[in-house]
């Protein structure tokens, strides 16, 4: 159960900075199209190691596991609203995908894209002004450098945890640098428009 928190906090943390580099693509999105779609392919891993430590979250305690019962469920907005950020994080990160793959002018898809983003700011908000808080000590009890002895914070598994979010911003980058040459007909397009 704290294994799960902490890398759940981890892989949020990591989300955090890279969506903060994502918003300031988005208002100067002309010069940084590129960066914007580089960030937004990076962002998948990530994601994906977020949503599922979440869902084997919510797996475990509808399934009656007894740490995670002992706990008990998310507040109520949070239980609400998570399938909703869960949705809305696939929608946006798929359509990104989608732009890339489709190139300009993007259709219904660039619509989807835009709509989905609103949704997703909305209820990430919420998430992280609800549960934010609470990341800074889940971080600092599996990612400081020396552990002293004795202390009854420590639980297996945070090299596991450590390196699952590592592997994760990796394969991001690769998957990032990959799809680079795909941003080629979006930039061309933007600087066409820029020159009419």
């Amino acid at each position: 159960m704290q294994g799960n928190e902490r890398l759940t906090a981890a892989a949020g943390a990591l989300l955090f900075v890279l969506l903060s580099i994502e918003g300031v693509t988005i208002l100067f999105l002309r010069p940084l199209l590129t960066v914007h779609m580089f960030v937004g392919m990076l962002l998948i891993a990530p994601a994906a190691v977020k949503i599922g430590s979440t869902s084997y979250r919510f797996v475990r305690y509808y399934s009656g596991a007894a740490d995670y019962r002992w706990k008990g469920p998310p507040h109520p907005l949070h239980r609400t609203l998570g399938p909703v950020l869960v949705a809305s994080t696939v929608v946006v990160l798929g359509t990104g995908v989608g732009l890339a793959v489709v190139g300009p002018p993007g259709g219904i898809l660039l619509g989807l894209h835009k709509a989905s983003f609103v949704v997703w700011l909305v209820v990430m908000s919420v998430h992280v002004l609800g549960r934010g808080w609470r990341v800074p000590a889940l971080l600092w009890k599996d990612w400081r450098v020396r552990r002293p002895a004795g202390q009854g914070w420590f639980i297996r598994g945070a090299a596991l945890r450590r390196l699952a979010v590592v592997v994760s911003l990796c394969v991001g980058v690769v998957l990032g640098v990959a799809t680079l040459p795909m941003t080629n007909p979006w930039v061309h397009r933007v600087e066409s428009s820029a020159e009419h």
